[in-house]
């Protein structure tokens, strides 16, 4: 293979294991934010469409604080009807 290709394959990976790391963090987070499991958090987020939010501001998200995503997550649910 040759060695920019790879480069490049390495840099995807690289990203998509960042977005990965990312969400799994702010799901533990909303978590113990709102005294939910894990399972529990992922599947409100997931119901409500915030997970997708998340994947596709991604660039934008990561850069703001935790504190801020959560807040902005826990709106957005609320606005799709959640109850958290």
């Amino acid at each position: 293979m040759q060695p920019n290709l790879q480069r490049e394959q390495n840099d995807m990976a690289k990203s998509v294991i960042d977005r990965i790391e990312y969400l799994v963090l702010l799901v533990a987070e909303f978590a113990r934010l709102n005294k939910l499991s894990e399972v529990q958090s992922y599947r409100y987020l997931q119901q409500y469409g915030a997970l997708t939010l998340c994947e596709k501001h991604y660039n934008i998200m990561h850069t703001l604080s935790v504190e801020e995503n959560l807040q902005t997550l826990r709106e957005y649910c609320q606005r799709k009807g959640g109850n958290l």
